[in-house]
């Protein structure tokens, strides 16, 4: 049984350790969280399933040096150049790594350097480390990559991702701003306070290596989305005229200046979830449309099932684009 330790024990550090319980297809043998409420407590305890005999730690090397290599779900933050020591420490101690970090799953655009360099400590280690999650991950990427397994060639993908974000957790609706004055929204958005989405244009470069877009230059943008009635959710008390979501794009261009592909991403009070492609394959058209992928158990889903074929890839610092399966 691969073991797996949980470096950052927040919702999703959380979500991941019971669905490995309740599967009983791998085992915890570690925990990792800063968090002074819950170091020291037993991580089954935590999450209401009794005692596991896995201590919550806020020292990686004692856990890393504790247990037996394996493989770390590493869930702290999405900005690469915040999380690359958290990462490097564990390929050192010989941990795979698959991570939710959004800018892992395509670094090279903002992060070259830092990206060679976990390339190059990964290969020394003979160790695996990718990025993953729903999105990026799957629905603005590896989806409609898979999608064009039955176009010859593609001229242009658009994914829309819209989200009821009153469904979502306190983290996901705080970091999309809700209740905030649009000029607060900026403001915070500005400082890096909150962050909307992130990933737009990691998706859209990582789409493009799958299917040979070429894209060149990508741009992104967020803006709130304000509400002309007030609104609740279970965190959040939303008066006419403050923010009830955010919309989002990126846009992904070939040398020749032309729209290669689009992704965008709407979270909002009141929408209903919906996930949709288009692929222009040139000869047609092909639409695919879903009632909305359920974003946490699906990030839960993706990070175990990539946990469970690791061994299968290279070393090295890897991307969905090596697991993905047929694609244009």
């Amino acid at each position: 049984m691969r073991g797996v330790i949980l470096y950052g024990f927040g919702y999703i550090g959380r979500m991941v350790a019971k669905e490995i319980v309740e599967s009983g297809a791998l085992e915890i043998i570690g925990a990792i969280d800063v968090d002074e409420r819950i170091v020291g407590k037993d991580v089954g305890e935590i999450i209401g399933v009794g005692t596991l005999g896995v201590k919550i730690s806020s020292e990686p090397e004692e856990v890393f040096e504790k247990v037996k290599p394996g493989v770390v779900i590493h869930a702290t933050g999405s900005y690469l150049d915040k999380v690359f020591d958290q990462i490097v420490l564990a390929v050192e101690y010989g941990y795979h790594v698959v991570s939710t970090c959004e800018t892992l799953a395509y670094p090279w655009l903002k992060y070259p350097n830092l990206a060679d360099e976990l390339d190059r400590r990964a290969l020394e280690r003979n160790v695996v480390v990718i990025g993953t999650g729903v999105n990026p991950g799957f629905i603005f990427d590896s989806l409609p990559a898979f999608l064009t397994s039955v176009c010859s060639k593609v001229e242009r993908i658009k994914v829309t991702r819209i989200i009821n974000a009153s469904k979502r957790r306190y983290s996901f609706q705080k970091k999309i701003g809700l209740g905030l004055t649009p000029n607060e929204f900026k403001e915070k958005m500005a400082k890096g306070e909150i962050t909307g989405h992130v990933g737009y244009a990691e998706s859209l470069m990582l789409l493009s290596e799958m299917t040979g877009l070429d894209i060149v230059n990508v741009i992104e943008e967020q803006q709130p989305i304000v509400s002309h009635e007030y609104l609740e959710t279970q965190h959040f008390k939303i008066s006419p005229g403050t923010v009830k979501g955010i919309r989002g794009y990126g846009k992904g261009y070939g040398k020749d200046d032309k729209l290669k592909a689009e992704v965008e991403f709407i979270a909002a009070v009141g929408v209903n979830d919906r996930d949709s492609i288009e692929l222009d394959c040139g000869k047609y058209v092909i639409k695919w449309d879903s009632n909305g992928i359920p974003g946490d158990y699906a990030t839960v889903s993706m990070l175990l099932n990539v946990v469970k074929i690791v061994n299968n890839l290279k070393p090295g610092l890897r991307t969905m684009k090596d697991i993905v399966l047929l694609h244009a």
